[in-house]
């Protein structure tokens, strides 16, 4: 019997993205349960333009970013004779705000190109959360409905796709996927410094902050609440990591350059791989991710879930990306974009620190379930 044959439709390392990253760990994961199993990821020319293998699947260039044709997709699908699911990881900033991908998955399978079709959908919209310009995504995502399968990872997402009509029996909620940090245990300084950072120059405690610098980060809350913490004389390092993204991240990425000179934060001003941030992560006292979302906008962090597994105190704030760490631990979470808060919160954390970690230590149950 032929193994089975998968078909990725996704951005894929080494392009510097989260659902790439969040792409191969699902590849990992699926090949260490079925190890006969064929994945071929059709990505896009950014990376290369010629096709490549990286964590044990073949990858295929075939498209553009964000360009609405794909044609390349359908010739490539053609060419190694089509597959039998055809997994979309769609996510707008990857393939635009019209429904051009999601005609192109649905004609592979008019073609026979593909036995059936799914996509997950990273970010799910709301009516009245879009924003302005955007109204064309939210018909691209009513086009999802005529696919076999449509996959979301929180309760918010789910909902908001029923209420919008989607058939409950081709809409299933998968949470995200947390796995413990391979890294927890080990020395932090030596951590820090194979990401090139010199232990003396971050005392403890350390606060780190990983993932893309843009504005609905919250970096700035963060700084705030930093400058707040010291004025009350608590000692250690904020620790940020990432490059800038989009639109608004060389603003974000100047302030943090310039509280980094001041010596009020140390910045890792870099793309960390999903290894890096797992070092990092290993290597902080307490994580804080400060996020600050638009509403009617419903995705899932990939960050959280790494921190999550690292197994150390986790700051959040009450938003959708960060909606299983209020289900589950929401003495950990406070209001976005309110430093004050955000400082008393982290000051908990610290004077009360051994209590914190037994409060997370109630992790591994839901890090099973997420």
């Amino acid at each position: 019997m032929p193994s089975l044959h998968i078909g990725f439709v996704s951005r894929f390392p080494p392009v510097k993205c989260g659902v790439g990253e969040y792409a191969a760990y699902l590849a990992r994961a699926l090949l260490a349960v079925q190890p006969g199993l064929r994945i071929t990821v059709f990505s896009t020319r950014e990376a290369d333009v010629e096709p490549y293998s990286l964590h044990g699947v073949r990858v295929v260039p075939a498209y553009e970013r964000a360009s609405g044709d794909y044609r390349g997709l359908l010739e490539a699908l053609e060419a190694v004779g089509g597959v039998d699911v055809l997994h979309l990881h769609h996510e707008y900033g990857i393939y635009g705000d019209t429904a051009a991908v999601f005609k192109a998955v649905l004609e592979a399978r008019e073609r026979g190109l593909a036995s059936a079709t799914v996509a997950t959908l990273h970010t799910v919209y709301h009516p009245l959360g879009l924003e302005p310009g955007k109204k064309m995504r939210l018909e691209a995502q009513q086009a999802a409905k005529e696919l076999d399968a449509v996959v979301v990872h929180s309760f918010l997402q789910e909902f908001e796709l029923y209420s919008q009509g989607f058939p409950p029996e081709r809409v299933w909620r998968i949470p995200h996927g947390t796995s413990i940090n391979p890294y927890v245990g080990e020395n932090p300084d030596t951590l820090l410094e194979g990401l090139g950072l010199d232990p003396s120059e971050a005392p403890r405690p350390r606060i780190a902050s990983p993932g893309f610098l843009r504005p609905d980060k919250g970096l700035t809350t963060l700084l705030e609440a930093a400058a707040l913490l010291r004025r009350r004389g608590l000692r250690g390092s904020l620790i940020v990591a990432g490059e800038e993204q989009g639109r608004g991240g060389e603003g974000v990425a100047g302030r943090l350059r310039e509280a980094a000179a001041r010596g009020d934060v140390v910045l890792i001003h870099r793309y960390l791989s999903g290894d890096e941030l797992l070092r990092l992560m290993a290597a902080a006292d307490v994580l804080v991710l400060p996020y600050e979302d638009r509403p009617g906008k419903y995705s899932v962090s990939g960050v959280l879930h790494l921190a999550m597994g690292s197994l150390k105190p986790l700051i959040g704030t009450r938003v959708p990306r960060l909606i299983e760490l209020y289900q589950h631990a929401p003495r950990l979470v406070t209001a976005p974009r309110s430093p004050e808060k955000l400082a008393g919160l982290i000051h908990w954390v610290l004077e009360g620190y051994d209590y914190a970690v037994a409060y997370m230590s109630t992790g591994p149950g839901w890090r099973a379930a997420t």
